[in-house]
């Protein structure tokens, strides 16, 4: 399954191309990287958050250790896994760098609003082209693939560790049952509340990725007095420049989520 995710990576370059193809003006994207708009509003500061919980999810996490586990790996191979978190941290950046890039460049710009993925795609060929629409629909379709498999997964795994049953890729269903039925009962579940008709698509995943956002400093809490333990990481305890990232990144989450409460709760 691992090397046909693998090779699904390579279907992210789409996202790449469409940001080219839809001509954005270099200029202005570089000043606005290095000059920010920041706003108080709700919506910014919720959208800001949303931005973050899709792109450090916290089932990340869970995944990222159960799939250690899972492969076997051991301390020799740590290089070799930071090397390959590294890369991917890298990539996920740039990708979600294009995607906000061609929809501000196109969608934003025009005040196109979009109730569903396939109004997000549509509307972009007058903007930028029918080829940029073929290939954005084609990259939404790679992620949701990625989505509906590796989420389930990542749940089937917390679960079964949490309760002490068998849970590994390597194993067949009569060694994991519990596994593999949670797997398929995710899979079924996600796909049974996407056939409800009238169901709000974008919402539900704007509103998820915002809950994602509000749970990670809690999950990056946990993690960090973990990896600072040096009777359980030995050598490879945390050191002291990713530690102020670390807990400069989870104050930020803290400040964001308190900054949506409060201007939520303030009379407009």
């Amino acid at each position: 399954m691992e090397k046909v995710f693998l090779v699904a990576c390579l279907f992210y370059v789409s996202y790449i191309i469409s940001g080219f193809m839809g001509k954005p003006d270099w200029g202005e994207i570089g000043i606005a990287l290095v000059t920010p708009t920041l706003s108080a509003d709700p919506a910014f500061l919720t959208m800001a958050v949303g931005v973050v919980g899709t792109t450090i999810a916290p089932w990340m996490q869970f995944y990222l250790q159960s799939s250690v586990v899972d492969k076997g790996l051991k301390a020799e191979d740590y290089a070799y896994t930071r090397v390959d978190i590294i890369v991917g941290s890298l990539t996920v950046n740039i990708v979600a760098f294009f995607i906000i890039m061609l929809c501000a460049v196109t969608l934003f710009q025009q005040g196109i609003r979009i109730e569903t993925a396939k109004d997000a795609a549509q509307a972009l060929a007058p903007l930028a082209g029918a080829y940029c629409t073929y290939l954005f629909a084609f990259g939404l379709l790679n992620a949701s693939l990625f989505a509906a498999s590796i989420l389930p997964l990542s749940t089937a795994y917390t679960i079964c560790e949490a309760f002490g049953w068998e849970s590994s890729l390597n194993h067949k269903f009569t060694e994991a049952p519990q596994f593999y039925g949670l797997y398929s009962l995710m899979i079924v579940l996600g796909a049974a509340i996407i056939l409800l008709p009238n169901m709000p698509l974008i919402g539900i995943m704007y509103y998820s990725q915002v809950i994602n956002g509000l749970l990670l400093p809690f999950v990056l809490i946990f993690m960090l007095l973990l990896v600072n333990d040096r009777r359980i990481m030995g050598e490879y305890v945390n050191g002291r420049t990713m530690n102020l990232i670390t807990w400069l990144t989870v104050g930020i989450l803290i400040l964001l989520s308190l900054a949506i409460v409060i201007t939520s709760l303030l009379p407009a």
